[in-house]
């Protein structure tokens, strides 16, 4: 069963859509279940998200997180970015069904590949953040999300 907020952002999902010339672009997705994630960044040069956008193949929920997690991120700054992990973004949600938690965790991952890319064209490096993984199976195998 999906929460009331899980369905009203898979209803209304906030920042669809891209940025034109973004700052940073990430695409994940889960070659089990088939959701691509793509996740566009504007950041400042003060290192602010002024906006985000997302692009989502997949079903309810991975909509909703993607949205979810663009609410998260907009306005704050680089490594606050770099701390919503996919259990922030479900808790936002009011949790998703067990089976459905993958969909969190290709959040989190498209906010990581997206500031990777913007950190690989302004040739920084963002203490904590790792090379991201294009198939979030790789992470789901290595870790207890």
């Amino acid at each position: 069963m999906y929460s009331e907020k899980v369905i009203d952002h898979f209803s209304n999902p906030r920042n669809m859509g891209e940025i034109e010339n973004p700052s940073g672009v990430g695409t994940v997705g889960n070659a089990k279940c088939g959701d691509i994630m793509r996740m566009y960044l504007d950041i400042d040069d003060d290192g602010i998200i002024q906006d985000v956008k997302f692009k989502t193949f997949g079903c309810g929920a991975a909509v909703a997180t993607s949205s979810m997690a663009t609410e998260l991120v907009k306005g704050k700054s680089i490594y606050e970015a770099l701390k919503v992990t996919n259990k922030a973004v479900a808790e936002a949600l009011d949790g998703l069904p067990p089976i459905k938690v993958h969909c969190s965790l290709l959040a989190e991952e498209a906010i990581h590949a997206a500031l990777w890319d913007y950190a690989t064209k302004n040739n920084i490096q963002i203490e904590g953040l790792e090379r991201p993984v294009s198939d979030i199976e790789e992470k789901i195998e290595d870790e207890d999300y």
